[in-house]
């Protein structure tokens, strides 16, 4: 038997309500202590095209994607040929028995499930149907693999927040094909699941749910948006949490706007608007819409503004893949803006650092007066992941440079290194100090905020944004380091490439080849990323891009050491997997 250690994959027609039924079975085996993760690979359309949900199931905790899945559940048509030609031999398929035919293979187990027959028994029709249809697999799939119905019924409560009418029509479909598969299905695979103790005491949802509850905790008043794939579920998030979190305890009114605007260029001027008058103010988009907020964001750097930009990144423009994975926008989100620009970049790879880094985004807006970017992806963003329960941020909010009335000094200028590192004081819109008053412009100006084209105030001020950023590489995150005892050779990477690296290097280390890694989690980069790259005469910066973005950007950066770093980029729209780092670095 082959217990807790495989991986399948639903293919249904995407639009159907497939996705419920994909999350209670992956809910149902976390509820069992084993550790899971899901990917949903979905079309760009609304419904009607094809549709895969793969789960990683894993008994020592392994959450990358694989390469194959060994179980297939075949509930569309359209691809069902395409799909069963995909399993390894010795996998499984289980299908709509109601079809007429479908792909044979002699090193495959199928099993047929007659859907019709379940779904008539409920009496629904239309929309309904089909949402039904799915629940049937799940019935069929718990039985052969043995998840104990309980343990679905714990799934759909949860889905469900509770709708005991909508949990108990899905679970009698459940139970009837359950029922039906016990008695008429002859087990022939070796694929089982068995109770751990592993996923105790953890918690599961997705980046952009995360990083919804981490902007709110980060101290967030105001989002102004425009929705867009894959970063629109973090405002839903955030207004949800929102209304829960922010009211005013003796009226109960909001003490909080979220704005949808007409376009991302309107969303973030608000931003921008809200950030200057003292808010903590927020957006996310995608790469698209960070092309669209480019001039916006060129003048919160040049003017000094704080705001915090959530960039869930996905594989090219409408016309690329809008619903796939990928790290495309480092390269154009670091020089983002007009002339000699770099702009900080936080880089999360957990559902536990998409919380965090929503406080953490907006302190260093404010201490830096900046604009602040956070790359997140559609994996990471879109996908349930596992996390031990998210931990209060104890220290209190850091709203860095920012004198109040008294405080003004007679010769006080916004633009004004008084400290050396850069970063001004500043007041804030409705100051009693007549002093505190100042001009925010994004054209030349000096260290008063005065209008100047003079060449050498222009000069002085880019070598003080230059001290800024410098000063940016000792308040972001440093990176995470494993350093294996013996280890020749060093991985540099950032992001959700982590998962299939961690794994990847287990691999290796069972081969004989000992590795040390290094995971950024900002940009720019801080001073022990040299010392790492020095000791190894061949770092790898694995990334999921087709130029090696962070790779081309660390050269340029440490150029005495750009021959020891070696790009493994790939990009295809999938998360990455162990196999492929393992054979890019054999190759």
């Amino acid at each position: 038997m082959i217990t807790n250690d495989f991986s399948l994959v639903a293919a249904t027609v995407n639009g159907t309500g497939s996705q419920t039924a994909n999350l209670t079975i992956l809910r149902a085996l976390f509820e069992m202590g084993i550790p899971v993760n899901g990917k949903n690979i979905f079309p760009s359309n609304i419904q009607g095209l094809p549709t895969w949900y793969h789960i990683r199931v894993s008994r020592d905790g392994y959450v990358a994607r694989r390469e194959t899945s060994e179980i297939l559940i075949a509930f569309n048509l359209s691809t069902v040929a395409e799909d069963i030609q995909k399993l390894p031999a010795g996998g499984v398929c289980l299908y709509n028995g109601d079809w007429r035919s479908v792909p044979q293979r002699e090193d495959v187990t199928y099993y047929p499930i007659p859907a019709n027959q379940f779904v008539r028994e409920t009496g629904m029709k239309g929309k309904l149907k089909d949402y039904i249809t799915n629940m049937v697999y799940v019935g069929a799939l718990a039985q052969l693999l043995e998840i104990p119905l309980t343990k679905i019924e714990e799934a759909l409560d949860f889905h469900f927040k509770g709708r005991r009418k909508l949990v108990e029509s899905n679970l009698s479909v459940v139970q009837a094909a359950y029922a039906w598969t016990e008695a008429n299905i002859t087990k022939r695979d070796p694929y089982r699941v068995e109770p751990m103790d592993k996923t105790e005491g953890l918690i599961m949802m997705t980046g952009n749910e995360a990083a919804g509850l981490g902007e709110v905790f980060g101290g967030a008043t105001f989002a102004g948006w425009y929705p867009i794939t894959p970063s629109t579920s973090i405002i839903d998030s955030l207004n949800s949490y929102l209304k829960q979190y922010r009211r005013d305890p003796e009226t109960g009114e909001a003490t909080y706007v979220v704005v949808q605007a007409e376009d991302e260029l309107a969303a973030i001027g608000m931003v921008l608007g809200a950030g200057w008058a003292g808010a903590r103010a927020m957006t996310a988009t995608s790469g698209p819409g960070i092309s669209l907020m480019a001039e916006f964001i060129g003048l919160g750097y040049f003017a000094e503004v704080p705001a915090v930009i959530w960039d869930v990144q996905r594989v090219g423009p409408s016309t690329g893949l809008p619903t796939r994975t990928g790290q495309g926008d480092v390269t154009f989100v670091y020089y983002l803006g007009h002339g000699d620009t770099k702009n900080v970049i936080l880089f999360p790879a957990s559902i536990g650092e998409c919380f965090a880094f929503g406080t953490t985004a907006h302190n260093l807006a404010d201490e830096l007066q900046t604009p602040v970017f956070v790359l997140s992806d559609l994996d990471l963003g879109m996908n349930n992941w596992m996390s031990e329960p998210f931990t209060y941020p104890e220290e209190p909010i850091k709203q860095g440079k920012v004198l109040q009335a008294d405080e003004i000094p007679a010769d006080w200028g916004r633009y004004k290194d008084v400290d050396g590192d850069g970063i001004g004081y500043r007041t804030l819109p409705g100051d009693e100090n007549w002093r505190g008053a100042w001009f925010a412009r994004g054209t030349g100006h000096d260290e008063n905020a005065v209008y100047s084209e003079d060449p050498q105030v222009w000069e002085a001020n880019m070598a003080r944004l230059l001290r800024k950023f410098e000063t940016a590489r000792q308040l972001v995150p440093g990176p995470v380091v494993d350093e294996m005892e013996g280890a020749e050779i060093g991985i540099l990477a950032y992001g959700t490439t982590l998962y299939a690296i961690e794994e990847a290097r287990d691999r290796l280390a069972e081969q004989g080849v000992k590795t040390s890694f290094m995971r950024l989690r900002a940009l720019p980069i801080n001073d022990e990323v040299r010392p790492f790259i020095e000791k190894y005469e061949r770092t790898y910066v694995i990334e999921l891009n087709r130029d090696g973005q962070l790779h081309a950007i660390l050269q340029s950066e440490l150029p005495d050491l750009a021959t020891r770093l070696i790009s493994l980029a790939h990009l295809d729209g999938m998360p990455l997997t162990a196999r492929w780092v393992v054979e890019a670095m054999g190759d």
